[in-house]
Protein backbone atom coordinates (compact mmCIF):
# COMPACT_ATOMS: atom_id res chain seq x y z
CA UNK A 1 0.00 0.00 0.00
CA UNK A 2 2.87 1.87 0.88
CA UNK A 3 4.81 1.52 -2.46
CA UNK A 4 1.70 2.51 -4.16
CA UNK A 5 0.84 5.59 -2.73
CA UNK A 6 4.39 6.49 -3.13
CA UNK A 7 3.96 5.66 -6.68
CA UNK A 8 0.97 8.92 -7.09
CA UNK A 9 3.62 11.26 -5.24
CA UNK A 10 5.85 10.62 -7.56
CA UNK A 11 3.75 11.50 -10.22
CA UNK A 12 3.73 14.58 -8.44
CA UNK A 13 7.23 15.53 -9.60
CA UNK A 14 5.77 15.12 -13.45
CA UNK A 15 2.57 17.45 -13.35
CA UNK A 16 -0.69 18.06 -11.67
CA UNK A 17 -2.24 15.91 -13.73
CA UNK A 18 0.06 12.56 -13.55
CA UNK A 19 -0.70 12.69 -10.03
CA UNK A 20 -4.26 13.51 -10.01
CA UNK A 21 -4.82 10.52 -11.96
CA UNK A 22 -2.71 8.30 -9.50
CA UNK A 23 -3.68 9.43 -6.78
CA UNK A 24 -7.08 8.56 -7.48
CA UNK A 25 -5.87 5.10 -8.23
CA UNK A 26 -4.14 4.37 -5.27
CA UNK A 27 -5.17 3.55 -1.48
CA UNK A 28 -5.19 5.85 1.47
CA UNK A 29 -1.76 5.25 3.07
CA UNK A 30 0.13 7.46 6.06
CA UNK A 31 2.40 9.91 5.06
CA UNK A 32 5.24 8.78 7.96
CA UNK A 33 5.15 5.67 5.19
CA UNK A 34 5.16 6.96 1.72
CA UNK A 35 7.77 10.01 2.85
CA UNK A 36 10.20 7.45 3.89
CA UNK A 37 9.90 5.08 0.75
CA UNK A 38 10.40 8.16 -1.57
CA UNK A 39 13.39 9.37 0.25
CA UNK A 40 14.58 5.44 -0.33
CA UNK A 41 13.72 5.96 -3.79
CA UNK A 42 15.77 8.67 -4.32
CA UNK A 43 18.69 6.69 -2.30
CA UNK A 44 18.16 3.87 -4.79
CA UNK A 45 18.25 5.97 -7.64
CA UNK A 46 21.31 7.52 -6.46
CA UNK A 47 22.87 4.28 -5.78
CA UNK A 48 21.78 2.58 -9.64
CA UNK A 49 23.66 6.09 -11.00
CA UNK A 50 26.76 5.49 -8.96
CA UNK A 51 26.41 1.84 -9.87
CA UNK A 52 26.57 2.72 -13.75
CA UNK A 53 29.96 5.19 -13.67
CA UNK A 54 31.24 1.34 -12.50
CA UNK A 55 29.71 -0.40 -15.66
CA UNK A 56 32.86 -1.96 -17.55
CA UNK A 57 32.98 -0.37 -21.06
CA UNK A 58 31.22 3.19 -19.69
CA UNK A 59 34.63 5.08 -20.11
CA UNK A 60 34.99 3.62 -23.94
CA UNK A 61 31.66 4.71 -24.95
CA UNK A 62 32.95 8.02 -23.34
CA UNK A 63 35.66 8.73 -26.17
CA UNK A 64 33.20 8.50 -29.03
CA UNK A 65 31.31 11.78 -27.15
CA UNK A 66 32.75 14.60 -28.79
CA UNK A 67 33.17 17.27 -26.13
CA UNK A 68 35.29 14.72 -24.28
CA UNK A 69 39.08 15.48 -24.43
CA UNK A 70 40.40 12.08 -25.20
CA UNK A 71 37.45 12.06 -27.76
CA UNK A 72 38.98 11.18 -31.66
CA UNK A 73 35.95 14.11 -33.34
CA UNK A 74 36.95 17.05 -33.37
CA UNK A 75 35.46 19.94 -31.13
CA UNK A 76 37.15 23.45 -30.12
CA UNK A 77 39.14 22.62 -27.13
CA UNK A 78 37.20 25.29 -25.28
CA UNK A 79 34.33 22.95 -24.97
CA UNK A 80 36.00 19.99 -24.32
CA UNK A 81 36.16 18.09 -20.81
CA UNK A 82 38.07 15.15 -18.98
CA UNK A 83 35.24 12.60 -19.50
CA UNK A 84 37.35 10.06 -17.22
CA UNK A 85 36.11 11.66 -14.50
CA UNK A 86 32.80 10.95 -15.12
CA UNK A 87 33.42 6.79 -14.47
CA UNK A 88 35.13 4.97 -12.13
CA UNK A 89 35.75 5.20 -8.12
CA UNK A 90 35.84 9.45 -8.26
CA UNK A 91 32.38 9.79 -9.75
CA UNK A 92 30.75 7.13 -7.45
CA UNK A 93 32.46 9.31 -4.40
CA UNK A 94 31.10 12.99 -6.24
CA UNK A 95 27.43 11.37 -6.77
CA UNK A 96 27.36 9.95 -2.95
CA UNK A 97 29.20 13.29 -1.78
CA UNK A 98 26.03 15.11 -2.93
CA UNK A 99 23.90 12.03 -1.92
CA UNK A 100 24.90 12.42 2.04
CA UNK A 101 24.93 16.22 1.93
CA UNK A 102 21.35 16.10 1.14
CA UNK A 103 20.51 13.66 3.74
CA UNK A 104 22.51 15.35 6.54
CA UNK A 105 21.45 18.71 5.46
CA UNK A 106 17.84 17.71 6.63
CA UNK A 107 18.80 16.21 9.27
CA UNK A 108 19.94 19.07 10.73
CA UNK A 109 16.76 20.89 9.59
CA UNK A 110 14.39 18.70 10.80
CA UNK A 111 16.36 18.91 14.69
CA UNK A 112 13.22 19.02 17.25
CA UNK A 113 10.02 18.50 14.86
CA UNK A 114 7.38 17.00 17.32
CA UNK A 115 4.75 16.86 15.04
CA UNK A 116 3.80 17.48 11.23
CA UNK A 117 2.09 21.24 12.73
CA UNK A 118 5.72 22.80 12.92
CA UNK A 119 6.43 24.66 10.12
CA UNK A 120 9.32 22.66 8.64
CA UNK A 121 6.57 18.99 8.06
CA UNK A 122 6.27 20.54 4.29
CA UNK A 123 9.83 20.27 3.42
CA UNK A 124 9.81 17.06 5.53
CA UNK A 125 6.57 15.57 3.57
CA UNK A 126 6.27 17.71 0.18
CA UNK A 127 8.65 19.79 -2.86
CA UNK A 128 9.81 16.54 -4.12
CA UNK A 129 10.36 18.10 -7.45
CA UNK A 130 12.47 20.43 -5.83
CA UNK A 131 14.56 17.98 -3.89
CA UNK A 132 15.38 16.34 -6.48
CA UNK A 133 15.78 18.75 -8.99
CA UNK A 134 18.49 19.94 -6.10
CA UNK A 135 20.32 16.95 -5.81
CA UNK A 136 20.60 15.93 -9.89
CA UNK A 137 22.07 19.73 -10.07
CA UNK A 138 23.93 19.05 -7.18
CA UNK A 139 25.38 15.94 -8.99
CA UNK A 140 26.19 17.47 -12.24
CA UNK A 141 28.44 20.19 -10.03
CA UNK A 142 29.99 17.45 -8.06
CA UNK A 143 31.71 16.63 -11.45
CA UNK A 144 33.38 20.30 -11.72
CA UNK A 145 34.88 19.39 -7.68
CA UNK A 146 39.03 19.71 -8.75
CA UNK A 147 40.51 16.20 -8.28
CA UNK A 148 43.28 17.39 -6.08
CA UNK A 149 42.71 16.09 -2.82
CA UNK A 150 38.95 15.22 -2.94
CA UNK A 151 39.02 11.86 -3.32
CA UNK A 152 41.37 10.87 -0.15
CA UNK A 153 39.77 13.34 2.07
CA UNK A 154 36.28 12.14 1.38
CA UNK A 155 37.05 8.33 1.33
CA UNK A 156 38.25 9.01 5.11
CA UNK A 157 34.69 10.53 5.61
CA UNK A 158 32.88 7.33 4.25
CA UNK A 159 35.34 4.88 5.46
CA UNK A 160 33.39 6.80 9.07
CA UNK A 161 29.97 6.81 8.05
CA UNK A 162 30.37 3.11 6.12
CA UNK A 163 31.22 2.28 9.78
CA UNK A 164 28.11 3.95 12.03
CA UNK A 165 26.02 2.50 9.62
CA UNK A 166 27.40 -0.75 9.84
CA UNK A 167 26.24 -0.19 13.07
CA UNK A 168 22.75 0.74 12.71
CA UNK A 169 22.49 -2.24 9.83
CA UNK A 170 23.83 -5.03 12.74
CA UNK A 171 20.72 -3.34 15.03
CA UNK A 172 18.08 -3.56 12.20
CA UNK A 173 18.79 -7.23 11.36
CA UNK A 174 19.12 -8.12 15.19
CA UNK A 175 15.23 -6.55 15.72
CA UNK A 176 14.28 -8.32 12.52
CA UNK A 177 15.39 -11.73 14.08
CA UNK A 178 14.17 -10.91 17.16
CA UNK A 179 10.36 -9.29 15.82
CA UNK A 180 10.27 -12.67 13.47
CA UNK A 181 10.56 -14.52 16.38
CA UNK A 182 7.96 -13.14 18.46
CA UNK A 183 5.48 -12.60 15.82
CA UNK A 184 5.54 -16.65 14.84
CA UNK A 185 6.21 -17.95 18.74
CA UNK A 186 3.19 -15.29 19.61
CA UNK A 187 1.05 -16.99 16.49
CA UNK A 188 1.42 -20.46 17.87
CA UNK A 189 1.07 -19.73 21.83
CA UNK A 190 -2.38 -17.83 20.70
CA UNK A 191 -3.77 -20.80 18.25
CA UNK A 192 -1.47 -23.51 19.72
CA UNK A 193 -2.04 -24.44 15.62
CA UNK A 194 0.99 -27.02 15.00
CA UNK A 195 1.39 -25.42 11.88
CA UNK A 196 2.92 -22.70 13.60
CA UNK A 197 5.24 -25.14 15.24
CA UNK A 198 6.08 -26.50 12.47
CA UNK A 199 6.76 -23.24 10.77
CA UNK A 200 9.28 -22.40 13.67
CA UNK A 201 11.25 -25.69 13.32
CA UNK A 202 11.85 -25.57 9.94
CA UNK A 203 12.89 -22.07 9.29
CA UNK A 204 15.10 -22.44 12.40
CA UNK A 205 16.31 -26.53 10.89
CA UNK A 206 16.78 -24.12 7.35
CA UNK A 207 18.94 -21.80 8.40
CA UNK A 208 21.02 -23.46 10.80
CA UNK A 209 21.81 -25.93 7.82
CA UNK A 210 22.45 -22.87 5.03
CA UNK A 211 24.54 -21.97 7.99
CA UNK A 212 26.91 -24.85 8.51
CA UNK A 213 26.37 -25.44 4.34
CA UNK A 214 28.19 -22.27 4.28
CA UNK A 215 30.96 -22.87 6.85
CA UNK A 216 31.58 -26.29 5.04
CA UNK A 217 32.18 -24.56 1.68
CA UNK A 218 34.32 -21.63 3.13
CA UNK A 219 36.29 -24.58 4.31
CA UNK A 220 36.55 -26.38 1.21
CA UNK A 221 37.42 -23.01 -1.01
CA UNK A 222 38.92 -20.52 0.83
CA UNK A 223 41.05 -22.49 2.88
CA UNK A 224 44.44 -25.06 2.36
CA UNK A 225 45.91 -27.61 4.12
CA UNK A 226 48.92 -26.09 4.88
CA UNK A 227 48.32 -22.31 4.08
CA UNK A 228 45.32 -20.25 4.72
CA UNK A 229 45.92 -19.77 8.26
CA UNK A 230 44.19 -16.54 8.80
CA UNK A 231 41.03 -17.76 6.55
CA UNK A 232 40.53 -20.79 8.83
CA UNK A 233 40.75 -18.39 11.99
CA UNK A 234 38.30 -16.31 10.46
CA UNK A 235 35.89 -19.32 9.80
CA UNK A 236 36.94 -21.24 12.95
CA UNK A 237 36.18 -18.78 15.48
CA UNK A 238 33.19 -17.07 13.94
CA UNK A 239 31.57 -20.80 14.18
CA UNK A 240 32.17 -21.17 17.67
CA UNK A 241 31.20 -18.11 18.75
CA UNK A 242 27.82 -18.68 16.65
CA UNK A 243 27.85 -22.06 18.98
CA UNK A 244 28.13 -20.66 21.93
CA UNK A 245 25.64 -17.44 21.25
CA UNK A 246 22.60 -19.97 20.32
CA UNK A 247 23.52 -21.92 23.48
CA UNK A 248 22.77 -18.16 25.46
CA UNK A 249 20.02 -18.01 23.35
CA UNK A 250 18.21 -21.21 25.37
CA UNK A 251 19.67 -20.31 28.63
CA UNK A 252 16.99 -20.33 31.48
CA UNK A 253 18.18 -16.84 32.61
CA UNK A 254 17.97 -15.52 29.44
CA UNK A 255 14.08 -17.69 28.85
CA UNK A 256 12.96 -16.29 32.07
CA UNK A 257 13.19 -12.60 30.88
CA UNK A 258 12.67 -12.56 27.85
CA UNK A 259 10.34 -16.23 27.06
CA UNK A 260 10.11 -15.12 23.18
CA UNK A 261 13.69 -15.59 22.48
CA UNK A 262 15.23 -18.92 21.04
CA UNK A 263 16.67 -20.68 18.46
CA UNK A 264 15.12 -19.25 15.19
CA UNK A 265 16.71 -15.60 16.13
CA UNK A 266 19.86 -17.46 16.90
CA UNK A 267 20.04 -19.07 13.43
CA UNK A 268 19.33 -15.65 11.47
CA UNK A 269 22.30 -13.97 13.46
CA UNK A 270 24.61 -17.52 12.40
CA UNK A 271 23.25 -17.51 9.02
CA UNK A 272 24.29 -13.49 8.60
CA UNK A 273 27.40 -13.99 10.27
CA UNK A 274 28.45 -17.29 8.05
CA UNK A 275 27.56 -14.78 5.15
CA UNK A 276 29.94 -11.58 6.72
CA UNK A 277 33.07 -14.28 6.88
CA UNK A 278 32.39 -15.18 3.64
CA UNK A 279 32.48 -11.20 2.50
CA UNK A 280 35.19 -10.81 4.28
CA UNK A 281 37.81 -14.01 3.37
CA UNK A 282 36.63 -13.11 -0.51
CA UNK A 283 38.24 -9.18 0.02
CA UNK A 284 41.59 -11.31 1.57
CA UNK A 285 44.64 -9.91 -0.55
CA UNK A 286 46.51 -13.57 -0.46
CA UNK A 287 45.18 -14.92 -4.03
CA UNK A 288 45.75 -18.13 -2.72
CA UNK A 289 43.58 -18.06 -0.37
CA UNK A 290 40.37 -16.11 -2.25
CA UNK A 291 39.48 -17.57 -5.48
CA UNK A 292 36.53 -15.52 -5.25
CA UNK A 293 32.90 -16.04 -6.22
CA UNK A 294 33.81 -16.72 -9.77
CA UNK A 295 36.74 -18.81 -9.23
CA UNK A 296 34.69 -21.11 -7.32
CA UNK A 297 32.13 -21.12 -10.33
CA UNK A 298 34.14 -21.33 -13.31
CA UNK A 299 37.37 -19.35 -13.45
CA UNK A 300 40.33 -19.74 -12.30
CA UNK A 301 41.61 -16.10 -13.88
CA UNK A 302 42.34 -14.51 -10.27
CA UNK A 303 43.81 -11.81 -11.93
CA UNK A 304 40.80 -11.28 -13.82
CA UNK A 305 38.28 -11.68 -11.42
CA UNK A 306 40.00 -8.72 -8.97
CA UNK A 307 39.88 -5.73 -11.52
CA UNK A 308 38.42 -2.95 -10.82
CA UNK A 309 35.16 -3.85 -11.51
CA UNK A 310 31.87 -4.36 -9.07
CA UNK A 311 32.33 -8.19 -7.40
CA UNK A 312 29.38 -10.31 -6.86
CA UNK A 313 29.78 -9.68 -2.78
CA UNK A 314 29.18 -6.42 -3.19
CA UNK A 315 25.80 -6.75 -5.40
CA UNK A 316 24.94 -9.25 -2.28
CA UNK A 317 25.79 -6.53 0.17
CA UNK A 318 23.64 -3.50 -1.32
CA UNK A 319 20.73 -6.04 -1.59
CA UNK A 320 20.93 -6.32 2.25
CA UNK A 321 21.83 -3.27 2.71
CA UNK A 322 18.67 -2.28 0.24
CA UNK A 323 16.47 -4.57 2.28
CA UNK A 324 17.81 -3.18 5.72
CA UNK A 325 16.20 0.23 4.66
CA UNK A 326 12.93 -0.62 3.48
CA UNK A 327 12.47 -2.45 6.47
CA UNK A 328 13.46 0.98 8.22
CA UNK A 329 11.00 2.51 6.18
CA UNK A 330 8.08 0.49 6.30
CA UNK A 331 8.15 -1.63 9.62
CA UNK A 332 6.42 -0.73 12.72
CA UNK A 333 8.46 -0.88 16.04
CA UNK A 334 7.59 -3.67 18.41
CA UNK A 335 8.09 -4.81 21.69
CA UNK A 336 12.01 -5.90 20.17
CA UNK A 337 12.84 -2.20 19.03
CA UNK A 338 13.37 -1.34 22.67
CA UNK A 339 15.91 -3.89 23.24
CA UNK A 340 17.56 -3.50 19.88
CA UNK A 341 17.54 0.27 20.59
CA UNK A 342 16.25 0.42 16.53
CA UNK A 343 12.78 2.18 18.35
CA UNK A 344 14.11 6.02 17.15
CA UNK A 345 14.38 4.45 13.39
CA UNK A 346 11.57 2.32 12.84
CA UNK A 347 7.52 3.81 12.92
CA UNK A 348 6.23 3.64 16.65
CA UNK A 349 2.53 2.75 16.59
CA UNK A 350 1.80 5.56 18.96
CA UNK A 351 2.90 7.80 16.43
CA UNK A 352 1.39 5.75 13.18
CA UNK A 353 -2.23 6.64 14.03
CA UNK A 354 -4.45 9.57 12.92
CA UNK A 355 -7.68 10.58 11.45
CA UNK A 356 -7.93 10.02 7.74
CA UNK A 357 -10.17 13.74 7.21
CA UNK A 358 -10.29 13.18 3.61
CA UNK A 359 -12.09 9.77 4.10
CA UNK A 360 -13.83 11.07 6.80
CA UNK A 361 -15.42 13.82 4.44
CA UNK A 362 -16.29 11.50 1.73
CA UNK A 363 -13.02 12.70 -0.52
CA UNK A 364 -11.24 10.37 -2.64
CA UNK A 365 -8.50 8.63 -0.57
CA UNK A 366 -4.88 9.38 -0.97
CA UNK A 367 -1.77 10.18 1.66
CA UNK A 368 -2.70 11.42 4.61
CA UNK A 369 -1.57 13.26 7.31
CA UNK A 370 -1.20 10.93 10.80
CA UNK A 371 1.42 12.69 12.50
CA UNK A 372 -0.45 15.52 13.71
CA UNK A 373 -0.50 14.97 17.39
CA UNK A 374 3.16 13.37 17.57
CA UNK A 375 5.62 12.48 14.36
CA UNK A 376 5.93 8.63 14.26
CA UNK A 377 9.67 8.50 14.01
CA UNK A 378 12.21 10.59 14.50
CA UNK A 379 13.12 12.72 11.42
CA UNK A 380 16.65 13.98 12.07
CA UNK A 381 17.76 10.15 12.64
CA UNK A 382 15.90 9.20 9.82
CA UNK A 383 18.02 11.27 7.25
CA UNK A 384 21.14 11.19 9.26
CA UNK A 385 20.79 7.38 9.29
CA UNK A 386 20.21 7.83 5.53
CA UNK A 387 23.23 9.90 4.87
CA UNK A 388 25.39 7.03 6.77
CA UNK A 389 23.56 4.53 4.56
CA UNK A 390 24.90 6.44 1.40
CA UNK A 391 28.20 6.42 2.61
CA UNK A 392 28.03 3.07 3.44
CA UNK A 393 26.93 2.47 -0.46
CA UNK A 394 29.54 4.99 -1.62
CA UNK A 395 32.92 2.54 0.17
CA UNK A 396 31.03 -0.62 -0.54
CA UNK A 397 30.88 -0.01 -4.13
CA UNK A 398 34.49 0.99 -3.87
CA UNK A 399 35.74 -1.78 -1.65
CA UNK A 400 36.61 0.62 0.89
CA UNK A 401 39.38 1.30 -1.52
CA UNK A 402 41.49 4.73 -1.61
CA UNK A 403 41.36 6.18 -5.02
CA UNK A 404 45.16 7.37 -5.23
CA UNK A 405 46.10 3.56 -4.27
CA UNK A 406 48.65 1.66 -6.59
CA UNK A 407 46.73 -1.69 -5.94
CA UNK A 408 46.21 -3.78 -8.51
CA UNK A 409 43.44 -5.88 -7.34
CA UNK A 410 40.91 -3.40 -5.91
CA UNK A 411 38.31 -6.27 -4.91
CA UNK A 412 41.02 -7.65 -2.88
CA UNK A 413 42.23 -5.90 -0.03
CA UNK A 414 42.61 -5.32 3.96
CA UNK A 415 40.45 -2.60 4.48
CA UNK A 416 37.62 -4.35 3.12
CA UNK A 417 38.09 -7.93 4.89
CA UNK A 418 38.84 -6.36 8.38
CA UNK A 419 35.86 -4.26 8.03
CA UNK A 420 33.51 -7.09 6.89
CA UNK A 421 34.84 -9.64 10.00
CA UNK A 422 34.76 -6.78 12.43
CA UNK A 423 30.93 -6.20 11.65
CA UNK A 424 30.50 -10.27 12.05
CA UNK A 425 32.03 -9.84 15.71
CA UNK A 426 29.83 -6.87 16.29
CA UNK A 427 26.96 -8.66 15.22
CA UNK A 428 27.48 -11.22 17.81
CA UNK A 429 28.48 -8.60 20.26
CA UNK A 430 24.93 -7.00 19.91
CA UNK A 431 23.28 -10.29 19.92
CA UNK A 432 24.15 -11.27 22.94
CA UNK A 433 23.90 -7.81 24.19
CA UNK A 434 20.46 -8.21 23.37
CA UNK A 435 19.73 -11.58 24.84
CA UNK A 436 21.44 -10.77 28.35
CA UNK A 437 20.49 -7.19 28.56
CA UNK A 438 17.29 -7.78 30.31
CA UNK A 439 18.76 -9.94 33.08
CA UNK A 440 21.47 -7.41 33.83
CA UNK A 441 19.28 -3.88 33.74
CA UNK A 442 16.60 -5.10 35.78
CA UNK A 443 15.57 -2.15 36.36
CA UNK A 444 14.79 -1.16 33.08
CA UNK A 445 11.54 -1.67 31.45
CA UNK A 446 11.87 -3.86 28.09
CA UNK A 447 8.14 -4.85 28.08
Amino acid sequence: MGIACSAAQTACLCGSAACSFCCSQCPSCRNSTSARIMYALMLMLGTITACITLAPGLQDVLKKVPFCSNSSNYVPDTFKIDCESAVGYLAVYRICFIVSLFFFLMSVMMIGVKSSKDHRAPIQNGFWAIKFLLVIGGVIGAFFIPEGSFGPVWMYFGMIGGFFFIIIQLILIIDFAHSWAEAWVSNYEETESKCWYAALLSATFFNYCLAIGGVALLYIYFTLPSDCSLNKFFISFNLILCVIVSAISILPSVQEFQPHSGLLQASVVSLYVVYLTWSGVSNSPDHECNPGLLGIIASNDIRKQNQAAFDKESVIGLIIWFSCVLYSSLRTASKSSKITMSDKVLINDNGAEGRNHDAESGAEPKVWDNEEDSVAYSWSFFHLMFALATLYVMMTLTNWYKPNSTLETLNSNPASMWVKIISSWMCLGMYVWSLVAPTILRDRDFS
